[in-house]
């Protein structure tokens, strides 16, 4: 099982980045996914979800209208579009798969750097 997560940065406030997630190794459509961030020295926080099909989104109050959670089942892929990034947005940003219908399981990736900077 893999969650591979590209395109983050260095960014100035204002500015945009798309973050991707390819996933192998375990059937991507039946997994709801999710974005997660920390910054040094805080706890990790959910950013985004979406499920399995992607008719349902969620975002954090911090995020909302600002960033966009997507999915491309045929590519095994979720996306984070971000715009109008703050220097608060500084983290590294997780991929998160769970599948919860009969038993929970949990993939993480290793996460992608984001620095909004000036």
């Amino acid at each position: 099982v893999q969650l591979v997560e590209s395109g983050g940065g260095l960014v100035q406030p204002g500015g945009s980045l798309r973050l991707s997630c390819a996933a192998s190794g375990f059937t991507f459509s039946s997994y709801a996914m999710s974005w997660y961030r920390q910054a040094p020295g805080k706890e990790r926080e959910l950013v985004a979800t979406i499920s399995s099909a992607g008719g349902t989104t969620n975002y954090a109050d911090s995020v909302k209208g600002r960033f966009t959670i997507s999915r491309d089942n045929a590519k095994n892929t979720v996306y984070l579009q971000m715009n109008s990034l703050k220097p608060e947005d500084t983290a590294v940003y997780y991929c998160h798969a769970v599948y919860q219908i009969f038993s929970r399981i949990d993939y993480w990736g290793q996460g992608t750097q984001v620095t909004v900077s000036s």
